[in-house]
């Protein structure tokens, strides 16, 4: 007895069995036809209640029928293509109007059950069901938010769409990614500007308007005081309620105009920063146009439609350019799982309890270099610590290393001075690498990327310590008047000074207590890292060359060590040979660099192999298991074809071109490294460690006389670790006894001078010390025992 209208893809679910389909239609057959409203509510005359049509709607749940009002953005949009009437039956509180008869004063979720019960008790409910959709919810309080359809102010900021697309375009973002990005596409589908707000506190929109409407915007005080015939007081205040207070005569009809409630947007504030703060154009106008654009911003990547953009807007309307040159976006700081931090999840991290265990430059370096800015950044006390670690220390173990000796020396690097090229090649290097970590980072800071620039910085610290220290711990131990030793100081003073420069807007603290330190002799020295100049690169300490020889040696001295480990022979233990492989064109930059690797690898001997053809055997076979679904019965004919090439040269062309070709029965067949089982053996009695066209095979046969050797290191190590553990200082010298068997005690005496020299040990008695206080065992039964040697 009843007529239903529903899409036909919903009368099963809506209606089930038993239904007779009267009549179809398309849906365009239904539009322009009126409906009656379910509430009588409103009267809308003939522009309401009337079928229309929507691409939003669909046939996935409900009937295919919606009822909307223009509250929504789609059903806005809707309203204004077909002019439906605009009834706000909610007022600004989120409360049904008072027109709503039982309804009337309720909040808007609370009528929710209310409309239901009463569509029911009228059968007009067919069903009520419980859905789930997206819906907006306040991020404080979790409130449902309301759309709703409001008068307001707008800047039409869409007729300039093009103005501000060309400011953009004479910015330069990091990450670049966002200028035509994330900012580019909102600048391309830029609407009108909402201007005004309904708020009590705010910047009054100067707007006055008269009982016929007409609007007056009133551009400063003094247009203000002339249209109101007031004097403003000195300290006249602006805001509300005092503004609110004051009328004008309409310049149009010259009625009472009243100023109009509504505050501005405080985003218009902000964009209105570069002006407002030099009160331009009212005054300070030398100061604005030597100041504006600015240089630089940044903030975090939400405001990318928020400040940056009403900074670009407000200039562009005003001054038809942006109001910065760059800006960098930061991303926002999270806990260590990636989680945004938050009170409720108990996972903030208090900055100033941060700043008490690490201080302030392990955060400020961890903040600039453990990522990209515009990246969300992971942040806790262990990332913390694990960046001070690796950076901060090692480059305060540096520094504490040269002041030691240099103070143990008496060396005063101010009056010293000894030109590049007259020094060891190890110095020259790491003033090459200097000289290149200046380079890469003025341009890093150039182009608004300390992230960029503080990774070059931290290699530069590591290679400082980890390899020319280390390289050159030996030159540091013998007399300043030596001239090899002064050129090791002065390298060493030279690049910590520098680095303090470099690493000052990174970690301030640090940086001033190392350069205030150094350069306290000198007396033109700026009293503060924060007063000197920044580096500048110095065409005489570059030097390309050097630094690509010293990094293919460093690439193989780690194949070496690689090479150690898989035949589990400490590094300390001398061996008699390393073979090197390269590639041909890089055979002659190892020229007078065979000894450092020598050194490195703890070998007797280096030599540069033809190829790696000398050091290892191959074999090629069929990967049977790849290879059968493509080749079925013919699969020993592949064996045999590839059982015909050189092995070698099978894997040359792996390497080269990713595949190699055999021939089968007049055929040229390609196959890929996974189709192959190649395997590689190297030359027996070596360890082998290779990367591509690089690779390191080492001796691994170990004569008594490399035993012993071996061993006399090993000493050197354990007394090295004891004279620490007792608390010596690196200057004190001592007496040493070492114990053991008699054939152990042969082996080390030819070594004697060897083990004192590294130790500072005026004497070596083999035998058991009489006092027992500090010793330690050394390994293969052999024990060793110091005591200082008191000064006279």
């Amino acid at each position: 007895d009843r007529y239903l209208v529903v899409a036909r893809e919903r009368v099963a679910s809506l209606l089930g069995d038993g239904v007779d389909a009267v009549a179809s239609y398309k849906g365009q057959d239904l539009v322009g036809h009126r409906y009656e409203p379910p509430f009588g509510y409103v009267e809308s005359g003939e522009r309401g209640h009337r079928v229309v049509h929507a691409d939003f709607v669909s046939t996935e749940d409900g009937t295919g029928i919606v009822h909307l009002a223009p509250y929504g953005e789609d059903d806005m949009d809707i309203g204004k293509r077909d002019d439906l009437p605009i009834v706000q039956m909610i007022d600004p509180s989120g409360r049904v109007d008072k027109r709503a008869g039982d309804l009337a004063g309720l909040w808007v979720k609370d009528a929710d059950p209310k409309i239901i019960e009463d569509l029911g008790s009228r059968d007009l409910l067919l069903r009520a069901e419980d859905y789930q959709h997206t819906y907006p919810h306040c991020w404080r309080c979790g409130t449902p938010l309301l759309y709703y359809p409001r008068r307001d102010w707008y800047i039409r900021t869409s007729q300039i769409r093009s103005e501000l697309m060309a400011s953009n375009e004479d910015t330069n973002w990091q990450p670049p990614s966002i200028k035509y990005g994330r900012f580019g596409d909102w600048l391309a589908n830029n609407v009108d500007w909402s201007l005004s707000r309904d708020r009590y506190w705010g910047t009054p929109l100067p707007i006055w308007r008269c009982d016929a409407g007409h609007a007056t915007c009133v551009g400063s005080f003094a247009e203000l005081r002339e249209l109101s015939g007031a004097e403003l007081a000195a300290d006249f205040d602006p805001h509300r309620p005092f503004v609110d207070e004051i009328k004008i005569d309409c310049p149009t009809c010259g009625a009472t105009a009243t100023r109009v409630k509504s505050v501005i947007d405080t985003w218009f504030d902000s964009g209105s920063m570069p002006f407002a703060q030099w009160h331009y154009p009212f005054e300070n106008e030398d100061v604005f146009e030597r100041r504006f654009p600015a240089d630089f911003i940044s903030e975090a990547i939400d405001q990318t439609r928020g400040w940056f953009y009403t900074l670009l807007a407000v200039a562009t309307l005003v001054r038809g350019q942006n109001s910065f040159r760059n800006c960098v976006c930061l991303g926002h700081i999270v806990d260590a799982e990636k989680r945004k931090m938050s009170k409720s999840l108990g996972n903030v991290i208090e900055p100033f309890s941060m700043l008490d265990e690490v201080g302030a430059d392990a955060l400020r370096w961890y903040m600039f270099t453990s990522g990209t800015p515009w990246s969300p950044r992971p942040v806790s006390l262990e990332l913390v610590q694990e960046s001070l670690r690796r950076y901060l220390l090692t480059l305060w173990n540096t520094y504490s290393f040269w002041v030691t000796y240099a103070s143990l020396e008496g060396f005063d690097p101010t009056p010293d001075h000894i030109p590049v090229h007259e020094r060891p090649e190890m110095d020259r290097w790491i003033l090459a690498e200097l000289d290149d970590t200046v380079r890469e980072m003025t341009h890093s800071f150039d182009e608004f990327d300390a992230t960029t620039g503080g990774r070059r910085l931290d290699r530069l610290v590591d290679d400082l310590s980890n390899w020319y220290v280390r390289r050159s711990r030996r030159r540091f131990w013998r007399s300043a008047k030596d001239a090899d030793t002064r050129s090791a100081f002065l390298t060493l003073w030279e690049c910590l000074v520098t680095i303090a420069r470099l690493t000052a807007p990174y970690t301030p603290f640090i940086a001033d207590e190392i350069f205030v330190n150094l350069t306290s002799a000198d007396p033109s020295a700026p009293e503060s890292v924060h007063l000197s100049t920044w580096p500048e690169p110095d065409g005489v300490r570059a030097d390309d060359d050097l630094r690509h020889r010293m990094s293919l040696v460093r690439r193989l001295v780690v194949l070496g060590r690689s090479a150690r480990t898989e035949a589990t022979i400490k590094v300390r233990q001398p061996l008699a040979k390393a073979l090197l492989v390269v590639p041909a064109s890089q055979a002659r930059d190892l020229d007078g660099l065979e000894d450092t690797i020598a050194e490195e690898l703890n070998v007797k001997e280096v030599e540069v192999a033809a190829g790696l053809d000398e050091l290892v055997t191959y074999s090629v076979k069929p990967n049977f298991r790849a290879l059968g679904p493509r080749f079925g019965k013919s699969m020993k004919e592949v064996a045999a074809a590839l059982g015909r090439v050189d092995p070698a040269a099978l894997v040359r062309s792996l390497d080269n071109d990713d595949h190699a070709e055999i021939e089968m029965d007049g055929e040229t067949i390609e196959l890929s490294r996974d189709e192959l089982d190649v395997r590689i053996e190297g030359r027996s009695g070596f360890s082998l460690a290779r990367d591509g066209a690089y690779g390191v095979a080492l001796d691994v046969e170990i004569t008594p006389e490399l035993a012993a050797e071996g061993l006399a290191r090993e000493v050197v190590r354990t007394v090295q670790e004891l004279r620490k553990s007792s608390g010596l200082a690196v200057e004190d010298r001592i007496e040493l006894w070492i114990d053991s068997d008699a054939s152990t005690t042969s082996s080390l005496r030819a070594h004697e001078s060897y083990i004192a020299g590294e130790v500072l040990a005026t004497t070596v008695r083999f035998d058991r010390a009489p006092d027992a206080t500090n010793i330690a065992e050394a390994g293969d039964g052999v024990t060793v025992a110091v005591a200082k040697v008191q000064s006279r």
